[in-house]
């Protein structure tokens, strides 16, 4: 893709379709070590936090890329055209823990420009994330009794807070 630095402030994205229609995928570890793993994620956020553009994630502990998160101190959010809708419904769905899903989906992964986690060649958007933050969900304190449906498991997501360094974009998402 032509992916070209887009400054926080002249990023221009729909945010709720960015997470609920296209999905994103989230990618843990160090690409130079070949330590590394993904999922798909159709939620969390972006905003601004202690004076900084952060991205909010969740995962699962039952995760494999839950282990990912918590080793390693950088990840990555890429958003890809349709045609690739088929390799992140794979990568949403089955596990890594149980071979190589990356390959099998068919992205390619690549070095990002500022942190060890990886990015993707074929991705229209990356966000390039530190963590600065985490928090476990509290069932406890669902103000709305239908929240607690989501998690017929109890696996309660962890909630990551990731500082953004760097964000290459297509053109269309230029302000």
């Amino acid at each position: 893709m032509d992916c070209k630095p887009i400054s926080f402030n002249e990023l221009n994205v729909k945010v709720h379709h960015l997470w609920a229609k296209q999905w994103m995928l989230l990618t843990s570890g160090d690409f130079e070590k070949g330590q590394f793993n993904a999922m798909t994620v159709g939620w969390g956020s972006f905003g601004v936090m202690w004076n900084k553009p952060f991205v909010q994630v969740v995962v699962r502990p039952t995760r494999y890329t839950y282990d990912f998160m918590e080793r390693y101190d950088t990840f990555t959010l890429c958003a890809f055209p349709k045609p690739w809708r088929d390799a992140l419904q794979l990568l949403g769905k089955k596990s890594g823990r149980d071979g190589n899903k990356i390959e099998e989906s068919g992205l390619t992964p690549i070095a990002s420009t500022k942190i060890a986690a990886p990015s993707f060649a074929e991705a229209e958007l990356i966000f390039e994330c530190q963590k600065i933050y985490w928090n476990d969900m509290n069932p406890a304190q669902f103000i709305d009794p239908g929240i607690d449906k989501n998690y017929s498991q109890k696996d309660y997501h962890r909630i990551y807070f990731g500082r953004i360094l760097s964000i290459l974009g297509e053109k269309h998402y230029w302000a």
